[in-house]
Parts: structure tokens; sequence; C-alpha cells
């Protein structure tokens, strides 16, 4: 199955305005003004990240099993939200949590918390054995473990789990930016996750256009977050 092979009906795509890329730094600014100045709580602004990625992969992925992998931080907790959505949809969904549930904090373990009690299949992963098993029967894999905060190379579980799925001839979807790749410097470590297709969050990343990023970016996604239209205009003009 190739890139562009992943629709599962013709419906459009609604597309945003273009918008200036973005670097680390200025994600971060926008989320702290958001929720500092706007008054919008950081819960909102995960649940409207998680909400519109669960809706094109639902529009665009194949039918099939769904595994969503999850690290620790807030790109975590953005999957929670992505499984409990595709659940609504009525997708079969399991997790794979790279992260013991007790290191999660604020609003990825309420996402956790939440993905608990609708009973989503959540498996710790110890090593890469479930997983393994699993992806012989899954046909699509979604990236959430890392974001565009990481910098470094991923190491031990992480790194053991992207070369496994890279090796993989399931569908995958990375969220925000795939593991791996450098939001600023668009520089791929060893190992970085190879997606079909990016979801990224309120606008591309200035990273995405250098270092030869695209081959492991696959389709880009812009998805809006719900972030006030005066507050982008204003900074990113600024």
């Amino acid at each position: 199955m190739t890139k562009n092979q992943i629709r599962s009906d013709d419906r459009p795509i609604e597309q945003l305005p273009s918008r200036p890329t973005m670097t680390r730094d200025q994600v971060r600014q926008v989320d702290e003004i958001a929720i500092h100045q706007y008054q919008m709580r950081g819960i909102v602004l995960m649940e409207n990240a998680g909400r519109g990625a669960a809706s094109i992969i639902h529009q665009q992925s194949p039918k099939g099993k769904i595994i969503i992998l999850c690290g620790v931080g807030n790109n975590g907790g953005d999957g929670y939200v992505i499984a409990r959505h595709l659940d609504c949809f009525q997708r079969d969904v399991e997790i794979f949590s790279l992260a013991d549930p007790d290191r999660l904090a604020g609003d990825a373990k309420e996402n956790f918390q939440v993905a608990q009690k609708a009973e989503i299949p959540i498996t710790v992963l110890e090593n890469t054995k479930d997983l393994k098993a699993k992806l012989i029967t899954h046909k699509i894999v979604i990236d959430a473990m890392l974001g565009t905060g990481a910098t470094g190379p991923p190491r031990h579980l992480y790194a053991q789990v992207i070369n496994l799925v890279n090796h993989d001839s399931a569908v995958k979807y990375a969220i925000d930016i795939p593991t791996g790749l450098d939001c600023d410097s668009g520089l791929a470590s060893e190992p970085t996750l190879e997606a079909d297709h990016t979801l990224t969050f309120v606008a591309e990343k200035v990273g995405f256009k250098k270092n030869n990023a695209e081959e492991f970016l696959g389709v880009v996604h812009v998805i809006d977050i719900g972030v006030p239209r005066k507050l982008l205009d204003h900074f990113l003009s600024s």
C-alpha cells in the first residue's frame, strides 16, 4: 500500500489557511498565551487536537485494527484522546503505553484515565514482544510517542519500537511530528519513525522543510486546535 492509497471514502479533507511555520519555542508560546491570556484550559486544547486527528484518521485510513503508541508527555495525551474518538467511530483500537501510567501527569494523565474507564484496551509495554505479535493483525499504527518538545535520538524502548514499526507494512500516522525528527532542524535521529501521514497542530514546523525531513513526514495535514485567530494572527505576524 502506498502513501496515497489509504482513503476509506471520497469526502474532501478541509484545509486550513496557509500559515507561517513555527519553531519549538513558538509552539510553547502559543499554548502558554492561549492558556494564560485567553483562559483556555490545556485539556481543551488537547481534546481539540485529538478529536481533529481522529477525524482525519477515521476518514482516510483503511478498515482494520488500530494500534496507538503513547509516550509519557502531552503527545501521549493526544494519543489517548485520539483513541477515545476512534472508539466512538466504532474503530477497533488498542493502546500501547511506553510509560508506566504512574509517570503520567496533568492532561495526559486525565485522558489516560478516561480511556481506561472507557475500557479501551491498554497494554503497558516493557519490551517489544507483545507489540510485535499485534502488528501481525493490525493495519494502522499511530505514533503519539514524542512530540515537538523532544530533542536528541529516541532511546531504549522508544528506539526499539520505532525500528519494529518501520519494518512493518501498516499505515503509519505521526501525531504532530514523527518521533525522532527534530522540530527545528529537521534532522532525523537514528531511529526516526517513517510516517505515511503527519497530523501536525496549528501550523507546519520549521524543520519540515529542512534536511530531507519530508522523507519521514509523508503527507502533512495541519489541524486546528481552537486557538483564537486573533491570537495566531498577532503572534505569527510579529
